[in-house]
């Protein structure tokens, strides 16, 4: 225990709480101590996750919206980001499970950890409160906040866009094909974006999919519909 608090920065008055967050259902099932896991101590951390993220987005990200600040932090408590940060401190070591679960490569399954991440984050806040899971958070995703948004892993420009503007109004963007040109090995589409009778964008590309992504990237860009002060149904 003592070198995973190392390896945390971080060191519990209440050793029980440790014990419990790194007790993985499994063990108390073995155990027959079906009452000491780490799964409420989950449920505490991910909700104390959920608003150390939510601030700090909130402070340091002041000129995006409610959708881009959510799909931010989204992209930080995926089970994904959550199983790279637990690799960080070794926790898959130190979690304790049946033989069972631990023969089937259970140290090292990306939901296993990331559940026990949030389990110490949430022994961490009852054993000193949200000062010091802040801080512990803040020492364990260092840059990835910054990395997140500069890499968004949205890959679908056009469904991050309806999202964005159907948050305003229940109301799609249309893609409208402005131009065709080229011979048919070599098809240049220019296509533009209406919403709510106004010009969000355009773009262009060898297809017309190409075209529209391309449109809604540069949409989301410049962010246009911010200046619609009262939006419209077509």
């Amino acid at each position: 225990m003592a070198s995973l608090e190392e390896n945390i920065g971080y060191k519990f008055t209440n050793s029980l709480l440790l014990a419990e967050a790194l007790t993985h259902p499994s063990l108390a099932y073995e155990t027959q101590k079906p009452h000491f896991d780490n799964q409420r101590l989950e449920f505490l951390g991910d909700a104390v996750l959920q608003l150390i993220l939510t601030d700090r987005i909130f402070n340091q990200y002041q000129g995006h919206d409610e959708g881009e600040m959510t799909k931010l932090r989204s992209s930080m408590v995926s089970k994904e980001a959550l199983h790279k940060f637990s690799k960080k401190i070794d926790l898959g070591e130190f979690v304790m499970m049946g033989k069972g679960e631990k023969a089937n490569g259970g140290q090292n399954r990306a939901s296993t950890l990331a559940d026990g991440l949030e389990a110490l984050l949430g022994a961490i806040y009852l054993d000193s409160g949200f000062a010091e899971a802040a801080a512990f958070i803040d020492r364990l995703i260092e840059n990835s906040l910054e990395e997140a948004e500069s890499n968004p892993s949205d890959k679908n420009p056009k469904g991050r866009l309806q999202e964005i503007l159907q948050a305003i109004i229940p109301q799609s963007p249309s893609y409208e094909v402005m131009s065709e040109s080229g011979p048919d090995h070599d098809k240049i589409f220019i296509v533009r974006i209406l919403w709510s009778n106004a010009e969000l964008a355009s773009g262009q590309g060898p297809s017309k999919k190409t075209a529209e992504a391309n449109a809604a990237e540069k949409a989301l860009h410049l962010k246009l519909w911010k200046n619609i002060a009262s939006p419209l149904p077509e």
